[in-house]
């Protein structure tokens, strides 16, 4: 079997990547390891910037996000018992977040794969790239018992963190950063309509908390945990008492609470690899890097490498050019560590460190105050919010 390009992974950046391509009549495969009904039971992200909802639009898998989707024009910071709202419409001239869950944006990515007559192979075992380094690299898969291979011009590594296409660039040639948090959140969806039409992060001497949604009947909270705790530990009246004494109290009084129907605790990290292209393989999304999930980076960050690539690779097949595909890894990673100091930044503004004392302490309170009541600083975090331009 041959095709133009080779996927590993069906998450939104597979998808999304794939999609565009057969848009642009660029033949693709994508392979997944698992099945349809796991990858859209993983509960992740829920905030996209305008750039990933302008690409979304370009794939030809947004109506049901621009009829379903909040769109936010502002984000709100919690300290001192009060809440400070960052007006992001008017601190960037005209743009906004849109929030709308990653698995409603997988399912969107899945339906339009399907429609386009697209090829995703599902439980696809023992997937393996071989000589990307040269020019006639191949895929092997099993499925069924039954070993496949599938040659290709290029291979984009969709596969998160703990894929097989980090792992299999060799031994020095890649470079690792990273850093690892001393807490997790624990996150709860619920069937409560949410505490606020907006988005909320606060800060307390309790730690950190988030009031978010995926819409205006379906609530995601979270609240900063020790990495010792498990979910056992939180059933959810004690979840629900803790997220009320981290919130200021009118905005506590406001919370609608409910049985959760899904409950996790995340470990924290920020994590990135250089670089991201090794011959004729492309590092894309959680592959290559991990953010904390404080400013919403996540995804975004994973849209933005697809932006990327995508547009070398039409390049190379529109004109006969690898200067897209050439500039992929600088350009890519240009964005992700502005967007890792971002998310670094407003994890260390937010969150109690064991280590902080009173004197970290103060230091957030000094940064907040700061933040909230300069027009500057505001229009810094908003700006970096909504997305830096691709």
């Amino acid at each position: 079997m041959r095709t133009q390009v080779v996927i590993i992974g069906s998450g939104p950046s597979g998808l999304l990547l794939g999609q565009l391509l057969t848009n642009a009549g660029i033949d693709n495969i994508i392979l997944e390891r698992v099945d349809k009904d796991y990858v859209l039971g993983r509960i992740r992200a829920g905030v996209l910037e305008h750039g990933m909802v302008g690409m979304l639009d370009e794939a030809g898998a947004s109506d049901r996000l621009h009829a379903e989707g909040l769109l936010h024009d502002g984000v709100n910071l919690a300290f001192d018992d009060r809440l400070h709202r960052i007006n992001l419409h008017d601190l960037t001239g005209g743009t906004r977040v849109t929030v709308y869950g990653q698995t409603e944006v997988t399912r969107d990515l899945m339906a339009a794969r399907e429609a386009s007559n697209g090829v995703t192979v599902y439980q696809a075992d023992a997937v393996m790239p071989h000589d990307f380094g040269g020019s006639a690299p191949f895929v092997t898969y099993e499925k069924d018992g039954a070993a496949h291979r599938i040659d290709c011009d290029f291979i984009a590594g969709c596969d998160g963190y703990h894929g097989v296409s980090r792992r299999s660039v060799p031994d020095g040639a890649i470079s690792e950063f990273e850093r690892v948090y001393p807490f997790g959140w624990l996150g709860v969806l619920s069937e409560v309509a949410p505490v606020n039409e907006e988005l909320i992060y606060a800060n307390h001497k309790r730690g950190f908390a988030l009031c978010s949604m995926r819409s205006m009947i379906r609530s995601r909270y979270y609240v900063q945990c020790s990495l010792d705790d498990t979910v056992e530990d939180w059933p959810d009246d004690r979840f629900w008492d803790e997220l009320r004494r981290r919130l200021p109290e009118r905005v506590a009084e406001a919370l609608v609470t409910g049985p959760s129907f899904e409950k996790s605790i995340a470990p924290l990290r920020s994590f990135v690899a250089e670089p991201m292209r090794f011959g004729q393989l492309f590092l894309v999304g959680d592959a290559a890097h991990i953010v904390p999930p404080t400013g919403a980076k996540g995804l975004n960050l994973a849209a933005s490498d697809v932006h990327y690539l995508f547009e070398g690779l039409r390049e190379f097949y529109a004109d006969k050019s690898t200067s897209g595909i050439d500039a992929y890894s600088a350009r890519a990673l240009s964005r992700v560590w502005k967007a890792v100091r971002f998310s670094w930044w407003m994890t260390s503004m937010m969150h109690l460190f064991p280590d902080n004392g009173a004197f970290g302490q103060r230091i957030q309170e000094a940064e907040l105050d700061y933040l909230v009541h300069s027009r500057v600083a505001s229009a810094s975090l908003a700006e970096n919010y909504v997305g830096l331009p691709y």
